[in-house]
């Protein structure tokens, strides 16, 4: 059955997926919340959102409420979404971190409605204008502490991530978290400390974009990255990002070593073993 569905923060991800609900009938109506102005408006002009409303009238009348907001905005905000809705309405978070927010809403009455989510997809581009339809086909929604939510909630944000034709697993918070710092957000940091050595060296800005290949440019697009995004993220999972920044570092100066000493066979196993990746990742 269509349903109502309320976002809470219009941007690349809660915009790409209530574009994909309405395409495939999955919802009737959807009502938009932000604190931005210019992106509720942007929101209304792109038909993301049918209706900007108050948060409180929002959570009113959805029947699916989604927090999309940047991490340290959700950790409060589903506090005060549970607060407010009755029996048959059902919220979720799209967030990359789950820890924190889990240990704020232990023990609310209303926990059982709520659904911890993740969908693995995403872009360097943020705001309503980033949002495009199939962002998330064939990638993986990460479903976390599904025993913590109840049957009814489970099976509403499972249908929904169907309909975005999104695989489903399931974790822990904890491990969530782990895993997805090895995975992105250590590719952020990394990508962060490329563009601002490369802008620190070169001087020249003309020199950047004449010398800057496929290479550079795949590597360092994450660092186009919204810093009201990830700058949250980073702070709320530095337990599991600082232990691997350590490895990558340690990693990092093995190369600089090999580099250094001329050591042309450590340097060929070096980049041996790491296009072993290639094999891992097409599983």
């Amino acid at each position: 059955m269509a349903k109502i569905v309320g976002l809470v923060g219009v941007g690349l991800i809660g915009g790409s997926i209530v574009l994909d609900l309405k395409e495939k009938g999955f919802v009737t109506k959807v009502l938009a919340s932000d604190l931005s102005e210019r992106n509720a408006s942007k929101a209304l002009e792109l038909r993301i959102a049918d209706e900007i409303v108050e948060l409180d009238t929002l959570i009113e009348k959805s029947d699916i409420i989604i927090i999309a907001t940047p991490v340290n905005a959700s950790v409060k905000l589903v506090s005060y979404v549970l607060d407010r809705v009755g029996d048959g309405q059902y919220v979720m978070d799209v967030g990359s971190t789950k820890s924190l927010l889990e240990k704020e809403i232990e023990g609310h009455n209303r926990r059982g409605q709520f659904v911890a989510t993740h969908p693995m997809a995403g872009t360097e581009f943020s705001g309503p204008e980033a949002a495009f339809k199939g962002l998330f086909k064939d990638r993986v929604a990460i479903i976390c502490n599904p025993e913590k939510s109840n049957p009814k909630a489970l099976n509403a944000i499972s249908e929904l991530y169907y309909h975005l034709e999104m695989r489903m697993i399931l974790m822990d918070a904890d491990s969530h978290d782990e895993h997805v710092g090895y995975v992105s957000h250590l590719s952020h940091a990394i990508s962060y400390a490329l563009a601002v050595a490369v802008l620190d060296k070169e001087k020249d800005d003309t020199a950047i974009f004449n010398l800057a290949a496929g290479g550079f440019a795949s590597t360092v697009r994450l660092a186009k990255s919204s810093v009201d995004m990830w700058l949250p993220i980073f702070e709320q999972n530095a337990e599991h990002v600082l232990p691997i920044l350590d490895t990558y570092l340690e990693k990092l100066t093995q190369f600089k070593t090999y580099l250094e000493a001329g050591d042309t066979k450590g340097l060929a196993g070096f980049i041996a073993e790491a296009n072993r990746i290639k094999d891992k990742l097409k599983k």
